[in-house]
């Protein structure tokens, strides 16, 4: 107040009103300094790494944190969500809906175990699992994860034949050196999660591609061949195993058949004894009749001698006469 009376009054300032006004204002500015300084901001998908004098102090969580001004401590943030990727035997010149690749220049090319060459591409997804490692273990992470990933996935290729990489094994070739790639990253301790590492295209040189070709094609007759011969075996087979279990079907239900008429008989055989001791002249009557009521039947001449030796024929046949 007493600095606007003076103003309004045409006074002048005084050196010390000059003082005390120039303390106010840097003392403001200062405030306004420290407020920007001490407090920043860590995105959820990111951690802070804090350096405190230039050296390491302590890693902070998303949120808002406080540091030292004035340059004492720094935070570096760090996105540790996001999922990066680098490319093996091509790069992606344009991405969008039409993307364009490009070419890599000899990554691509790799003997294989039986000595044959592949052109390999591939993919390796990564994140930052440790910020702190990330930062300070290892220089030039990118270019790191690069050699190490050609290395490995080399390594796992010559260990498999050209067919296999080409075709038959891709995804356990892709496992494999995932987690030797991964096995290698801990070990310089990169603070870096191998998200996935896929195969894009795996095709032989273009210089031999024609005679490939040939040799796949002969592969896959020879190998439709086999299935044929394989389904066709097994249709014999299943054939075979149908008609032995009927057979032993039928051979069982015979047996049972034989068995139990053998039983019924055995059974009628006893009852008839029973009864023949009991009256045998009776029931030897009784079956002589019951055997020639079968008999006669199927008989087209019947002779009977009486007692008085005259031979009588009884005209049984078709129309009655023989």
């Amino acid at each position: 107040m007493e600095l606007l009376q003076q103003r309004r009054g045409g006074g002048d300032l005084s050196p010390k009103q000059v003082a005390r006004g120039a303390l106010i204002i840097f003392g403001t500015l200062l405030v306004a300094m420290l407020a920007l300084t001490s407090y920043y901001t860590v995105a959820p998908e990111e951690e802070a790494v804090v350096l405190r004098f230039g050296k390491y102090h302590e890693t902070r969580p998303p949120g808002l944190h406080f540091k030292l001004p004035f340059g004492i401590d720094q935070a570096i943030k760090v996105p540790v969500t996001e999922v990066r990727k680098v490319e093996f035997g091509f790069r992606t010149k344009q991405a969008g809906r039409k993307t364009v690749y490009e070419k890599g220049r000899d990554e691509p090319l790799m003997l294989t175990g039986d000595l044959n060459i592949a052109a390999v591409e591939w993919v390796v997804q990564y994140r930052i699992k440790d910020a702190k490692n990330w930062l300070f273990k290892v220089r030039e992470q990118e270019e790191t994860i690069i050699d190490i990933g050609e290395s490995v996935m080399r390594a796992v290729v010559g260990d498999h034949t050209v067919t296999e990489v080409l075709g038959s094994q891709r995804v356990q070739i892709a496992e494999r050196a995932r987690e030797g790639l991964q096995e290698r990253l801990d070990k310089y301790e990169m603070g870096v999660h191998i998200v996935t590492v896929q195969l894009q295209n795996a095709n032989p040189p273009k210089e031999v591609q024609a005679s490939f070709n040939d040799v796949n094609g002969a592969e896959q007759e020879r190998s439709q061949s086999e299935n044929e011969a394989l389904r066709d075996l097994n249709q014999v087979i299943q054939f075979a195993r149908g008609d032995a279990k009927r057979v032993v079907s039928e051979a069982q239900g015979y047996a049972i058949d034989r068995v139990n008429r053998a039983r019924g008989d055995v059974a009628r055989f006893v009852q008839i004894l029973k009864v023949y001791r009991d009256a045998k002249e009776v029931t030897r009557r009784r079956l002589y009749l019951e055997v020639m009521e079968k008999v006669l039947p199927n008989v087209e001449r019947i002779l009977v001698v009486g007692d008085e030796g005259v031979l009588k024929m009884l005209p049984l046949g078709e129309g009655g006469v023989r």
